[in-house]
């Protein structure tokens, strides 16, 4: 079926209004050897079901994570998300809601907003989260931002365990605002290196944890000695399950916390959507980017939900805004919201023991295989580990062979040759005993 909205003749009185002949004449400006004489070298249109073959075929070429072994993280990872989470979320006043700009009609959207920030909060130790961002990366961009309007400092220092893809994130930014950026060189565990590039100059330092290698860190002297410089200390964490285990951020002083929270609620999804966490101390609330849901009362007293803080036109005036990434992930923060609750605290401790009981079990196994080592030494539920050879050539030939065995440093960080024979390993709740054991042996062909 085909839609075209104008017939000949509609066409022949838009051209005759506008005083064109053809539509040819339309493309008099562009130069007669820049025109293409033959067609675009792309499919013509084709019926449904034929389109459906070619899509169904081409989806064959990705192997899904639930095929067989999987061991892939480094800032995305599988968790099992109850079926009541896409059972909710996919009810049409939740599927189809609009930004919630008119509070008298928008009740429901703006109580899961506030619902999920109290539970952002709470997870992150922070006193005041909004209502997401589109991603984790994007929200460490922002909180760079806001620490150069909340110090009025200009240069940010980021260190060499940061997710490589949010520290180019950072930058794209950071570059285009004029701010400068300070990328410490890669390292498995030296997220305290941050401290001696603090200067006068340094608005914030930039941590992750656990980092890109697995790393987890105490970060409680960083925040003291940026904050002793005038500079804050945000926080990366890409992995939202580690929150059920491990210090937050908050207890260990960081003033801005940013996440990517797809761990809870949120599915691969092939690399997105996602959404983004973002908590900071209370007292930089007003500089804070993005949606900031609050509880108020009516008329008659009743309890109450609106956006708080700023307004619309606020979102939509660049030279006046926070942050020109003017929305949230609505959807994906609401199933972030919904899992978090049917998991409940002692639920997500519970996820969160299971994953690293898990991950010491794998990285037990794998360092009883000849040519492997073990370079990460506290871990939550990812690690690295040194090859005897190059990473990358060997993630490729187990993919081949059904195991998808993890992220190679070589492909996060090409050209390095210090780090070519790293591989993250992430072992989540979705991971068997036979998957490690499949992972082993696999490993141990490779490498023999």
């Amino acid at each position: 079926m085909r839609y075209l909205p104008l017939t000949p003749h509609d066409r022949a009185d838009m051209l005759g209004v506008i005083g064109a002949a053809s539509i040819d004449e339309l493309f008099v400006d562009v130069p007669a050897v820049a025109r293409r004489k033959d067609p675009v070298d792309l499919p013509f249109h084709a019926g449904e079901l034929e389109v459906e073959r070619e899509m169904l075929a081409l989806s064959r070429r990705n192997r899904s994570a639930s095929e067989g072994p999987f061991f892939v993280g480094a800032g995305a990872y599988r968790h099992h998300v109850p079926a009541t989470v896409d059972h909710i979320i996919q009810r049409s006043e939740f599927l189809t809601s609009y930004t919630p700009y008119q509070p008298e009609i928008a009740q429901g959207t703006l109580q899961v907003l506030f619902e999920f920030q109290t539970q952002v909060a709470a997870l992150t130790g922070m006193e005041v989260a909004n209502a997401s961002l589109y991603d984790g990366s994007t929200a460490a961009a922002e909180a760079v931002m806001m620490a150069t309007r909340v110090t009025r400092r200009n240069k940010a220092v980021l260190s060499g365990g940061v997710h490589p893809h949010y520290v180019g994130t950072v930058e794209t930014l950071a570059h285009a605002a004029g701010v400068a950026t300070d990328r410490l060189a890669a390292a498995i565990d030296a997220e305290d290196a941050v401290i001696a590039a603090i200067d006068a100059d340094t608005a914030c330092v930039v941590v992750q944890t656990p980092n890109v290698f697995g790393t987890a860190t105490d970060v409680t002297k960083i925040a003291a000695a940026a904050q002793a410089a005038g500079a804050l200390l945000i926080v990366v964490t890409t992995e939202a399950v580690s929150y059920g285990l491990l210090k937050s951020p908050g207890e260990m002083g960081a003033d801005i916390v940013v996440g990517e929270g797809q761990s809870i609620g949120v599915g691969l999804q092939f690399g997105g959507p996602y959404v983004g966490l973002f908590g900071c101390k209370e007292k930089y609330v007003r500089q804070m980017p993005g949606r900031l849901c609050g509880e108020t009362v009516d008329a008659e007293g009743k309890r109450g939900f609106v956006l708080t803080l700023s307004t619309r036109e606020q979102h939509i005036r660049r030279e006046k805004a926070t942050s020109n990434i003017c929305t949230n992930s609505g959807l994906c923060a609401l199933a972030f919201s919904i899992h978090m609750t049917l998991l409940g605290e002692r639920g997500l401790r519970d996820l969160a023991a299971i994953n690293h009981a898990k991950a010491c079990s794998a990285a037990d196994r794998l360092a009883k295989v000849p040519g492997i080592e073990i370079v990460t030494g506290a871990f939550f539920n990812e690690f690295t580990v040194k090859l005897a050879k190059e990473a990358r050539p060997i993630v490729r030939d187990l993919a081949d062979k059904g195991v998808l065995a993890g992220v190679s440093l070589g492909r996060l960080y090409p050209g390095v040759e210090a780090l070519e024979n790293g591989l993250v390993v992430a072992v989540t709740e979705t991971v068997s005993d036979e998957d490690i054991e499949a992972l082993a042996t696999a490993l141990e062909e490779a490498l023999a």
